[in-house]
């Protein structure tokens, strides 16, 4: 590892560089891409795999998903008439796939590739807690084998680096360290993980679900697409996982260390980061995508329609912006590239955890104390002029409780609302759906994300210290390499960054889809019904920039 580090060092190592990002499309990618190109114009190309039918399909879909977004005016503003003549020069779009072999790429480009590639970063991932199990094993495990296997015919690679998330330890109340997740040990004492098992397990399940009689090719769908989804939940908490995203991101892990065997010596980062929340600093502060669990609290309380959350203001939440991840990723590379073992061995894999509980801990009290502020000196204005109060919210600090109320105050007067429907012959069997619907994805979320709502561990980030230590702070420059939790001052943070971010972000997600849905809006018969119009949400969720759930989630929440 190099002994000091300046922005100087950092922009100076990335000229000339060709870079393989898998993930672009997503919040952390963009982030990635568009400080590269922004503080190494002189890269030499930054390769964008991402899934697309063909050459052109995947040249649109960066420039809709990536480069046209707001995160880029800086650098559009920079270059002006020629920013799309630069993004042309150094993005390289690919049409592939990480969950097929050869990354889904034609044999010439594999080769061509391999021999100019310098730096590989892997983001791409499914981060749907109740994901597909069989989807979540192709993309979070083979996906990171595939690439693996692409890394090491790279004769001049310098660096392969993993982005994981720091939950794959589980739910431990001790001090969480930054070591590697040993082969075949599940969390859970006394247990083995065999990844092949698991493999076989869902090829098993599929071919059972393939020899089931059903009535049509939708109904044998739905019917995979729920045993697949519930398979994964139900592995990861037989082996001590809380879902099936930090279950699998767990084993791609597993796996990436297999393959480190004998005398591999290849330079391999893990960065391990915690919940990754808006830009803090640049280029746009407060920019973000999609919604992390604490927003729902903001998103809940800015329309006064979530009178109860489940949480304990006195925990600590670990929270991260992302703009100090990519700086801590940026400085990883630096530090690590070229590092080669020396002597015949495996070189060591460097884990990284850019968290914030331990150095400069925030609780959900600091969360809710700066939206009462936000609101109170901003308020809410109804269409009709009415300004909307700022009601307290009631915290469940268990999920007992939270399910009790859950039960007196919804459950039994919607089956007393179901009772009365039948005796009036259905007059009410349209708002008794609605209803039942909400609170079973209510009761669901509670399921799924209630043990991130309790999480106590603490994540220790002693590498991270040290890699920081390395950093100089001397000019505005080497600010912009900043990832110090300690210089976050969580109050301003989240009362005139974050807070106003996810606002921002609702309310264009919201307009894009009225205003889209004003050209194409299925009927009022079609809209309470989701498996009829799956395809219109998907057309809808590919227009806004949205996966489906986090759609329907952000509709169901503002609605």
């Amino acid at each position: 590892m190099t002994d000091s580090m300046d922005a100087a060092r950092i922009i100076g190592y990335f000229k000339g560089k060709t870079i393989l990002i898998t993930g672009s499309t997503g919040f952390l990618g963009k982030i990635l891409v568009e400080k590269i190109l922004r503080v190494q114009p002189d890269v030499s190309r930054i390769y964008l795999l991402v899934r697309a039918t063909d050459a052109p399909s995947a040249k649109q879909r960066v420039q809709q998903e990536v480069t046209d977004t707001e995160l880029f005016s800086l650098l559009r503003d920079k270059y002006g008439e020629g920013f799309d003549l630069f993004i042309q020069e150094k993005v390289v779009p690919l049409a592939g796939d990480i969950t097929n072999e050869g990354l889904g790429l034609e044999p010439p480009t594999f080769d061509d590739l391999a021999k100019e590639m310098d730096v590989i970063v892997n983001i791409a991932a499914t981060t749907n807690f109740y994901q597909r199990y069989d989807d979540s094993l192709n993309v979070n495990v083979m996906g990171v084998k595939h690439l693996y296997q692409f890394a090491k015919q790279c004769a001049n690679l310098k660096m392969f680096m993993h982005v994981s998330t720091a939950y794959v330890s589980g739910d431990s109340t001790e001090l969480i360290l930054e070591k590697p997740i040993k082969p075949d040990e599940a969390l859970r004492e006394g247990m083995r993980l065999d990844i092949d098992d698991e493999l076989r397990l869902v090829r098993d399940v599929k071919n059972e679900l393939a020899t089931t009689p059903t009535t049509n090719g939708d109904d044998a769908r739905a019917a995979e697409r729920k045993a697949m989804k519930e398979l994964g939940l139900q592995r990861a908490r037989h082996f001590g996982w809380s879902n099936t995203y930090v279950f699998t991101k767990a084993m791609g892990e597993m796996l990436l260390g297999q393959l480190r065997g004998g005398d591999d010596d290849m330079p391999v980062v893990i960065v391990r980061p915690s919940i990754i929340t808006s830009l803090r600093a640049d280029p746009v502060p407060g920019w973000m995508q999609g919604t992390r669990t604490i927003d729902t609290l903001i998103i809940g309380y800015a329309k006064q329609n979530l009178s109860c959350f489940l949480c304990d203001l006195r925990m600590v939440m670990d929270v991260i912006p992302g703009d100090m991840v990519v700086n801590a990723m940026l400085a990883a590379v630096v530090a690590h590239s070229g590092e080669r073992s020396g002597g015949g061995g495996a070189q060591a894999m460097t884990i990284y955890q850019p968290t914030s509980s331990l150095r400069n801990p925030v609780t959900y009290a600091v969360l809710y104390r700066s939206g009462r502020r936000h609101f109170e000196e901003h308020p809410r204005v109804k269409d009709n002029g009415e300004v909307i109060p700022n009601n307290k919210m009631r915290f469940f600090t268990t999920i007992p409780r939270f399910r009790l109320y859950m039960i007196l105050s919804y459950k039994l007067p919607l089956e007393m609302l179901h009772m009365g429907n039948l005796l009036l012959c259905g007059l009410f069997s349209q708002f008794y759906k609605d209803s039942n619907r909400k609170y079973k994805f209510v009761m669901h979320l509670v399921d799924v994300y209630g043990p991130f709502a309790f999480f106590k561990g603490c994540f220790d980030d002693t590498n991270m210290e040290r890699l920081r230590s390395m950093m100089v702070m001397n000019t505005p420059e080497d600010e912009m390499f900043n990832f110090d939790p300690k210089t976050i001052d969580w109050d301003d943070y989240f009362y005139k960054i974050h807070i106003p971010g996810v606002l921002k972000y609702t309310k264009r997600i919201w307009d894009d889809i009225r205003s889209w849905t004003n050209r194409s809006s299925p009927s009022t018969e079609q809209w309470h019904n989701f498996a009829s119009v799956s395809q219109w949400w998907r057309m809808v969720g590919s227009e806004v920039g949205l996966p489906v759930k986090t759609l329907r989630s952000l509709l169901l929440l503002v609605s």
